[in-house]
């Protein structure tokens, strides 16, 4: 399906291997970036989950903001979820690590509490079509508020949302790669193809 096309996966910390067995069940060639060099020649590049105190630490130590960045504004197409959304964000709040800031939202880091608060729900997201999603959330963030050319792609039934885009740039607070469903990473790879 996604043939010629190569998915970056950042290999700091979380869950990168499940990001990459889910872009290789979608026949897509898919590689664990940590230094600044395995960035180049990459269609798109993955920023998982994990604890965003650490991946910041990480990427500042390998030179892999201003790397990121450059892509990213040269049309890099970039998909964060949980921490990796916290590290895109322009805004995070009670935030002193770095993130990228790069997508028009604010977000609250573990708005849901810690470890035990974590939870599954089936997520309407019409993007993906009308079968709800499984998310999984674990200690994860929210975005508080979206800036005018950032579309809303999921809620919670209270109205929290949870899933956005902005041009190039996806974000999830929760885990699509921890389920069986595949639906946000071909999404992601509809983006990296220009669909």
């Amino acid at each position: 399906m996604s043939k010629g096309t190569t998915i970056g996966v950042l290999a700091a910390q979380g869950a990168f291997a499940e990001h990459i067995a889910a872009l290789e069940k979608l026949d897509t060639k898919a590689v664990p970036v940590r230094l600044p060099g395995e960035l180049k020649g990459l269609d798109g590049l993955i920023i998982p989950g994990g604890e965003s105190t650490t991946i910041s630490l990480l990427m500042s130590n390998y030179n892999l903001f201003s790397e990121i960045s450059g892509l990213a504004g040269q049309g890099l197409p970039l998909f964060g979820t949980c921490a990796g959304m916290i590290m895109m964000a322009k805004h995070v709040l009670g935030n002193h690590s770095a993130t990228l800031g790069l997508m028009d939202v604010t977000v609250s880091r573990n708005a849901f509490g810690r470890q035990v608060d974590s939870f599954e729900t089936e997520l309407a997201v019409p993007a993906l079509g009308k079968e709800p999603f499984p998310a999984v959330f674990i200690r994860a963030p929210l975005i508080e508020k979206c800036g005018k050319s950032v579309e809303v792609l999921a809620r919670l039934d209270d109205g929290r949302i949870v899933a956005a885009r902005e041009g190039k740039m996806l974000a999830a607070a929760f885990h699509p790669e921890l389920t069986g469903d595949l639906r946000f990473h071909r999404y992601f790879l509809d983006i990296v193809k220009g669909k």
